[in-house]
């Protein structure tokens, strides 16, 4: 399969998630991401996060954001490793970590310590608060930056403590962002000979994910907050509602769909309530609009309601991790994958690449072993590392 990145070569010293989230997005569109792994540090760390483990130093959750890549054992504190990853550096576009802000110009991974072996070469650094500033020593991590972005003060019920998400968004966002960034920074390389350093923290990307709120906040003194069920700041209804066996959600974000799950819904007496009659009216009166809804979506299952609704009004069910994977729609998209993986009879279930190249996804690949590919990527030059099927 002929992929976008074909060609490009990444030396990542990366651990955990965000980082290895955006080098996994470069992977599963060709480039070559070779992971380097300090042995006496075990590598990465999430190797060792259970849990559910695969063998010696080998996790699920590893799986999860290391595939399609090569591992080489390296050392680069040492003479001979920093030698050995100079040497790497020759032949590659990018060398990224996902480090404490302080940690790349100490390691001499940034920019100014690498031109001299390359200068086309782009160092890009993901850190929680970013190089040169204050808290660059600090750690950080994804609910860290929830809590101090203003996330969670916009996640949970308004009685209720504030809430973080489920997942960690802002892990995975930075990732993106980082790797976008990575990319865009090699082509201008490749343009004009010259790299560059490249940043990006956990606590900028969750800041500029606070979006219009923030707008509102800084130009109107707008402090959006909770509001019930999770429900939109300005349109209405746009939130969870209650069905005959659990939840659904439903945003008339226009009022043609307003109109329209009424007319579907049986529910001709809400449109005709003066307190429903726009979404203004629907807002200043959100309690009773819930209510008033409830009593009619309560009536049905959620299955139900998705027959009805879909494609005509935007709904969906409130499924569990569980649910959501057995969702028959995840299988006509085929986001679902097996990889082979030799701790695993059977291969390992894994999502797979969200990107589309010609109406075909990437075929995924495990991640590798703790050093896997160090005597192939060391002992032969670039592309050796990593066979794509």
């Amino acid at each position: 399969m002929n992929l976008p990145l074909s060609g490009v070569r990444v030396l990542a010293v990366e651990q955990y998630g965000a980082g290895p989230y955006g080098t996994m997005l470069m992977a599963e569109l060709g480039a070559e991401v070779i992971k380097i792994e300090a042995p006496s540090m075990g590598g990465d760390v999430s190797r060792q996060t259970g849990p559910y483990f695969l063998g010696e130093g080998d996790s699920q959750f590893f799986q999860t954001f290391s595939r399609s890549k090569s591992s080489v054992a390296l050392e680069i504190k040492t003479p001979e490793g920093r030698a050995d990853l100079e040497r790497l550096v020759q032949s590659a576009d990018a060398v990224v970590n996902n480090l404490r802000g302080d940690q790349p110009a100490k390691l001499r991974l940034d920019y100014p310590s690498l031109k001299a072996v390359k200068p086309s070469i782009v160092c890009a650094h993901l850190s929680a608060y970013g190089r040169n500033n204050s808290r660059q020593a600090w750690p950080g991590y994804d609910y860290l930056m929830q809590a101090e972005a203003g996330f969670m003060s916009l996640t949970g019920e308004p009685d209720a403590p504030p809430t973080r998400f489920g997942l960690s968004m802002v892990d995975f966002m930075t990732g993106t962002m980082w790797a976008m960034a990575t990319v865009s920074a090699i082509l201008k390389a490749r343009e004009t000979g010259i790299g560059c350093d490249v940043d990006v923290s956990l606590f900028d990307v969750a800041l500029h994910q606070l979006s219009y709120p923030a707008v509102w906040a800084m130009n109107e003194g707008h402090d959006v907050g909770r509001l019930p069920r999770g429900a939109h700041p300005s349109i209405a209804p746009s939130q969870l509602v209650k069905t005959q066996d659990g939840w659904g959600l439903l945003m008339c974000q226009t009022p043609r769909f307003w109109d329209r799950f009424c007319e579907l819904a049986g529910a001709a007496h809400l449109k005709a309530d003066a307190r429903f009659a726009d979404i203004p009216a629907r807002r200043a009166n959100l309690a009773a609009l819930s209510e008033a809804v409830d009593a009619v979506t309560s009536t049905r299952t959620t299955d139900e309601w998705l027959g009805i609704l879909g494609g005509e009004v935007p709904f969906a069910p409130v499924r569990d991790v569980t649910e959501a994977l057995a969702n028959p729609f995840v299988a006509e998209v085929g986001m679902r994958d097996v990889v082979d993986h030799p701790d695993r009879d059977g291969g390992l279930h894994m999502l797979a690449s969200p990107v589309k190249i010609d109406g075909q996804r990437a075929p995924g690949v495990r991640a590798p072993k703790l050093g896997e590919q160090t005597s192939a990527v060391l002992g032969d030059g670039p592309g050796s590392g990593m066979v794509r099927p």
